[in-house]
């Protein structure tokens, strides 16, 4: 009977600890760079914000929750979508990762998103997004929704970035992020 109750105790707390050392910090593949979009509390949290790469559409989430991005090194454009756009120009280094945090801010009819990207010296940013980071997995989408949604979205994509190029580029919605904020992996342990 003892050792029943104790198998039993020992699957609950193993079952307990498994959320705490479900770390979603993984560091970029071979030749790849990583961004963590991070949303960092509740405020908007049913409002869904859209997250793009250049030309491609990249995935949705809402709430306090993070999404990891690996992708090629380099020149890219990061940008965010609902109510408004926001912009991020990156130059990302193969091998390194880098954090942008979201932020919903009030908007007309909806919750707006404002993009942040940030380095391990933003401290209190930093230290919430790596313990979201840490604490949870994050979310995903499967290639077969990803692709659809490009589909759909094929002309609205390349209607924000002739406007990005022509109206929005080097604006207060077009946010830095340079190779040199990289995050190094001994921060997120």
């Amino acid at each position: 009977m003892k050792t029943k109750f104790f198998s039993i105790l020992v699957l609950i707390i193993l079952a307990s600890f498994s959320n705490i050392f479900a770390q979603g910090f993984t560091p970029p593949s071979d030749g790849k760079a990583v961004v963590y979009f991070t949303r960092l509390n509740s405020i908007g949290a049913a409002v869904s914000f859209e997250y793009f790469q250049n030309d491609k559409y990249i995935g949705i989430f809402k709430g306090k929750n993070y999404m990891r991005y690996e992708c090629e090194p380099g020149e890219q454009l990061l940008w965010a979508s609902t109510e408004n756009k926001e912009f991020v120009s990156a130059e990302l280094e193969a091998g390194k990762t880098y954090i942008v945090v979201v932020k919903a801010v009030m908007g007309a009819m909806k919750a707006r998103v404002k993009l942040q990207p940030i380095t391990e010296n933003d401290k209190e940013d930093f230290d919430d997004a790596k313990k979201l980071i840490l604490s949870e997995a994050p979310v995903e989408m499967s290639e077969s929704d990803i692709e659809k949604k490009n589909e759909k979205l094929k002309d609205f994509i390349t209607d924000k970035l002739e406007r990005y190029e022509n109206d929005w580029k080097g604006t207060d919605i077009d946010h830095k992020l340079s190779a040199d904020m990289a995050i190094s992996e001994e921060a997120m342990k």
